[in-house]
């Protein structure tokens, strides 16, 4: 089995129940600047990186999109291919908003993985701690935080 990587260990356990009850293939947990939280199924580390910048940027152009057609927020979007699915999906959290990337195959349904990603998503809401003092993110720290975190998802 493929082995789940996380940043904080508080939320393993939503995101192993919700890889399995889901059937997906690949699933990102990160904030929606891009953020890292947790991983699973991915085995290169600049695939993680280059989802994450991708998934934010669909999570930023859908916010204004929302916008310019007066909605609060697209809250899950869900592509559907011969061989794969893609849900995208933010929530807020005592920490503030995630945004889920879920990859799964022709053996679940768009259906079944939003179904299972509610569920997902309040699992995170309860287990997820107090918020932290927010810190400040110098462009200067911003490659040494980065690599950290790939460090800690990757275990090297």
């Amino acid at each position: 089995m493929t082995r789940m990587y996380a940043v904080d260990p508080w939320v393993e356990k939503p995101l192993e129940a919700f890889v399995v009850e889901a059937g997906a293939r690949l699933a990102l947990l990160m904030t929606p600047a891009g953020q890292v939280i947790a991983q699973y199924g991915f085995t290169r580390a600049v695939d993680v990186m280059a989802a994450a910048a991708l998934g934010a940027a669909i999570v930023a152009s859908t916010g204004e999109i929302a916008k310019l057609l007066d909605e609060p927020t697209f809250s899950v979007l869900n592509h559907q291919g011969k061989r794969h699915g893609i849900l995208l999906a933010g929530f807020d959290t005592p920490r503030g908003r995630m945004v889920c990337l879920a990859v799964y195959g022709p053996d679940s349904t768009p259906g079944l993985v939003q179904l299972f990603f509610e569920e997902f998503s309040r699992d995170v809401r309860d287990a997820c701690p107090e918020t932290e003092a927010p810190k400040q993110v110098l462009a200067a720290d911003f490659e040494r935080e980065l690599n950290e975190s790939l460090s800690a998802l990757f275990r090297t």
